[in-house]
């Protein structure tokens, strides 16, 4: 088994208490959250912590291709934000105004290094023996971001039979949240709804990246067909993969229509063992379409 941070022992002790296993992402996937954390908590902190104030309208831009209307919607938020600095830098636009978008080189060497959790935690240890000042900027945004999130979001219930799926399997499944949402606001939501009583561990990006979740939880611990991640990004995708787990997008745009399927049919297949092979393939398929890679300025 992987090393993992001392915060994910929950996940490396769980022990199974039904023969299936459901991974669930929250922010996008069972709450409603993304465009208001996005649009109104991290695109305001980028522009202020990282002087982009006269390229304001295309680093928003670039933020929400990122993470929101992209291959990389919900990736971790050091290399998206790298991503946004990287897209701003080869936009003519920003270029002629003569604004220099960070190179980001303290930050792309934390990503780098394995041993650091990528987390407000993960870069305080990281900075104790990396200080640097681009990094007690780094700070100052990400705790920007975490403090705007806390202050602005609430009240966002789960889609629509979220919570009705959760209740269903909790007598046929052992259910964790899988996600690269900070802790604090994770146990807010889903406790906030009242709906972490159905899950027995809220994993966050303190306890690894989201393949290390499932590893830890699951792997080898249940068949694979009996291993399910549902998410609405492509890296939700990945860490299923990672595993040899079975995956069930909620498609961006079409989330309630997405948690319609899995309650009355998804779910159904999956635990019966028909899930596997056509069906998820087609569910892939719809999925890969409404996610591209190119941003819609250099189409």
């Amino acid at each position: 088994m992987a090393d993992y941070p001392e915060a994910a022992v929950p996940l490396a002790e769980l022990v199974p208490e039904h023969r299936f296993f459901v991974g669930v992402d929250s922010d996008g996937c069972a709450f409603d959250t993304m465009e208001i954390k996005h649009k109104e908590c991290f695109v305001p902190n980028i522009i202020k912590h990282w002087d982009l104030q006269p390229v304001s309208k295309y680093a928003r831009e670039a933020a929400e291709f990122v993470n929101l209307y992209s291959k990389w919607r919900g990736i971790n938020r050091w290399p998206a934000l790298v991503m946004v600095f990287d897209l701003l830098r080869e936009r003519p636009e920003v270029q002629a105004r003569g604004v220099e978008p960070p190179e980001a080189a303290r930050i792309r060497e934390f990503i780098a290094n394995g041993a650091y959790p990528k987390s407000n935690d993960g870069l305080r240890a990281y900075m104790t023996r990396y200080p640097d000042p681009e990094l007690d900027r780094a700070m100052a945004w990400t705790v920007g971001v975490n403090a705007t999130i806390s202050d602005m979001v609430y009240g966002v219930p789960p889609f629509p039979n979220v919570r009705e799926s959760l209740d269903f399997l909790t007598g046929e499944a052992d259910i964790i949240v899988v996600s690269a949402t900070p802790l604090e606001a994770l146990r807010r939501e889903w406790e906030e709804h009242d709906i972490a009583k159905y899950v027995r561990v809220i994993a966050g990006q303190e306890l690894g990246s989201k393949a290390l979740h499932l590893e830890l939880a699951a792997k080898d611990r249940y068949d694979s067909t009996h291993i399910l991640m549902i998410g609405d990004a492509p890296g939700d995708m990945k860490a299923a993969r990672a595993n040899n787990a079975l995956f069930y997008p909620i498609n961006p745009g079409h989330e309630e229509e997405s948690w319609q399927r899995f309650y009355d049919e998804a779910v159904h297949r999956f635990l019966a063992g028909e899930y596997e092979g056509a069906y998820e393939a087609q569910r892939i398929a719809e999925f890969d379409e409404l996610l591209p890679e190119e941003p819609p300025w250099k189409l």
